[in-house]
């Protein structure tokens, strides 16, 4: 079965070396128009979950979350979490190494999307 979210090499290397520096980490994709599509990076726990925030699945064993309204334009998508380098701003945690997390996409297949599980509610993360 294919999953909602994977990532990539570097990006799971990214998460191991900040969840050994942070504690359990929680990735969340803001609809917002200035994250575009760097999720933000936090400690699990330091972001309140809003009652329409899902989660898509987990970059290793970091989950991946976003807004249900952001949801309805990624539905289609599978997220690929990946790393570039780019200085950004905000308190994301990679921010201080000189990169940021990447959201990238492809799209699924109809026999692939007819298999996907629903994402569940994030609110007990």
């Amino acid at each position: 079965m294919v999953e909602r979210i994977t990532a990539t090499p570097d990006a799971l290397a990214l998460l191991d070396r900040l969840a050994a520096k942070h504690g359990p980490l929680l990735l969340h994709l803001s609809g917002g128009c200035c994250d575009g599509t760097a999720p933000l990076c936090l400690p699990r726990g330091e972001f309140r979950m809003g009652g329409g925030d899902l989660c898509l699945g987990y970059a290793g064993t970091t989950p991946f979350c976003m807004a249900d309204s952001t949801f309805s334009y990624w539905e289609h998508s599978q997220v690929i979490l990946d790393v570039i380098q780019a200085r950004g701003g905000g308190f994301s945690l990679e921010a201080p190494d000189g990169v940021r997390f990447a959201a990238k996409s492809r799209l699924f297949t109809d026999e692939e999307f007819s298999d996907l599980p629903r994402p569940t509610a994030a609110d007990a993360l």
